[in-house]
């Protein structure tokens, strides 16, 4: 199905519990989005669904609606408890995305419709009791889910009427194919199924002959990412150890600015960028597949809550075989979680920039890191770091772009290199003192800090739930030396065309701060800017002053 011109049909006219319609409203959801005008009313029919639609578009409340309006529907008629949806994705963020927004969409009828997320990573024996009350619907991943039914802890045989994949061309790759075809055997002969992906691959193909019957395929037309008005997509090519100097400049020059999100291709260089910021007084987080569950959700949560302003995430995404199997092996005694999934689907909120420092493995995989950024009506920008080794990569990303509507494509993000040629003297100071030794190090101490704050002191986060607000994830890990003067700039090391524009101070014990106090002309026009920096100028060899585009 294609979309048309007509006028879009508002939530109120679909149908819906009025509960359901005033949890809306709470979220401040005004009009339905594209995909879940077309596919509510469909799915409140009866419908088998396939549907495509990109990253960030609503999908998770295009299929969360209909499954809890038919649930409060049958509760009309039936008093009697049992499980009637299920909601499988293929990690447990996801699964953690999906109950938050189940949750939220049914703060108005909570005794009515209860949900359960099966997802976590504690024992089986745990969750019984919840599974026994048989919650209206469960969360979670294909392999834990069917090991609670073959443990006899959830029977859904008789009773389950629909089952929701999200993100269904992730399900094979992450090693639930098997899961899948035992699952079904479980399940009842007659169901409603609805299949959401941004792609449609091979794989989703063949879910779809498992999964659905006669399905209606909504396939939006519409570019994978947003339109060039609402994000802006750079690319830099430099050599790799220019990357360090680059990023450090950048950031310590607050030429970008706003809530960031950073993607490396392994856990080894998620470290490695962290301890090389931290000596310049850069505070980061980390997510990777070797932390706890319980600690991933709470640093998403925290990163939306506004607590930090950068997250360096270890895309693992190629790093996983079909049937699951780890082929990362910089780290062979760490455990690696097959269900960990950072860049799909997961929605960080007011994600100003996307910065590609490691350039993805897949075009598939970077539409996906880039759709972190300029979701819903914000607007965001992509800034990806391509060395010579990486062209290859960014020539396939750009020949997919071309071929898609919207006109997406990566622009030069011109500077003289030459400019920050002071960072590149300190960050290569810096990488000396960040060895395969400190890694490991800081490595292990994370992984212990964050299994203790996330197990060990479960039972008092519990009874104490505000000290679990203040539990930061960003602090220095200090398995380098620090030095100390890394973390200030110095006027002398601060590009020329920058000194006019943002009215730099040359006295020392204000050096470490890029905006004087004062603000001159032109930093008020820079204050006056409403588009995010990357856009707003470019480095231009012999100029003082930033051309605006």
């Amino acid at each position: 199905m294609e979309g048309d011109d007509e006028v879009c049909v508002p939530f109120q006219d679909m149908g819906l519990d009025d509960r359901l319609l005033k949890a809306i409203s709470l979220m401040n959801w005004g009009e339905p989005t594209p995909i879940q005008e077309k596919a509510i009313p469909l799915a409140l029919e009866g419908k088998d669904i396939l549907a495509r639609a990109r990253t960030g578009s609503g999908k998770t409340g295009a299929f969360c609606i209909p499954a809890i309006n038919k649930i409060l529907m049958h509760k009309k008629n039936v008093e009697e408890q049992t499980v009637k949806a299920v909601i499988l994705t293929p990690s447990k963020e996801l699964c953690n995305q999906a109950f938050k927004n189940v949750s939220a969409l049914t703060r108005c009828c909570s005794r009515d419709v209860t949900c359960f997320d099966v997802a976590p990573q504690v024992s089986l024996s745990s969750q019984r009791p919840m599974l026994m009350e048989r919650p209206d619907i469960v969360v979670g991943t294909p392999s834990r889910l069917l090991a609670h039914i073959k443990k006899g802890n959830l029977d859904v045989k008789s009773s389950l009427e629909m089952i929701v994949i999200d993100e269904a061309d992730l399900v094979f790759s992450f090693g639930h194919e098997e899961d899948m075809k035992e699952l079904l055997k479980h399940f009842p002969e007659k169901y409603q199924a609805l299949l959401m992906s941004a792609t449609l691959t091979d794989e989703v193909k063949t879910l779809k002959k498992m999964v659905l019957h006669n399905p209606v395929i909504l396939k939006l037309e519409e570019s994978q990412l947003p339109e060039t008005n609402q994000l802006t997509q750079y690319v830099v090519k430099c050599e790799h150890r220019d990357k360090f100097a680059l990023l450090c400049a950048l950031l310590k020059l607050r030429l970008i600015r706003g809530k960031s999100i950073l993607f490396v291709n392994s856990v080894n260089k998620c470290y490695k960028l962290k301890l090389f910021l931290e000596q310049f007084g850069v505070p980061t987080c980390v997510l990777n597949s070797e932390l706890p569950i319980k600690s991933r959700c709470h640093i998403v949560s925290q990163f939306n809550e506004g607590l930090y302003d950068y997250i360096i995430a270890s895309d693992e995404s190629a790093c996983f075989n079909p049937v699951g199997k780890a082929l990362d092996k910089s780290h062979k005694g760490s455990k690696k979680d097959k269900e960990y999934g950072v860049s799909r689907g997961i929605d960080f909120h007011n994600v100003t920039n996307v910065i590609n420092f490691e350039f993805p493995k897949t075009v598939k995989s970077y539409i996906h890191r880039v759709g972190r950024t300029a979701r819903g009506t914000k607007k965001g920008t992509a800034l990806s770091f391509v060395n010579v080794k990486e062209m290859k990569l960014l020539e396939d990303v750009e020949k997919d772009l071309a071929e898609q509507p919207g006109g997406n494509k990566l622009e030069p993000f011109q500077f003289n290199m030459a400019e920050i040629e002071g960072f590149r003297y300190r960050s290569k100071d810096a990488m000396m003192s960040v060895t395969h030794q400190a890694i490991q190090e800081a490595r292990l101490k994370e992984i212990k800090s964050e299994m203790l704050s996330s197990q060990k002191l479960k039972s008092y986060f519990e009874d104490n739930p505000k000290d679990l607000q203040v539990l930061r994830h960003d602090k220095p890990l200090r398995t380098v030396k620090q030095q100390e003067h890394l973390k200030h700039v110095p006027d002398y090391i601060v590009p020329r065309s920058l000194h006019g524009y943002r009215g730099l101070k040359s006295r020392s014990n204000q050096s470490h701060h890029p905006y004087a106090s004062t603000q001159s002309h032109a930093q008020k026009r820079y204050q006056r800017m409403k588009s995010d920096p990357l856009r707003s100028f470019e480095f231009t060899k012999g100029r003082k002053h930033f051309r605006k585009k």
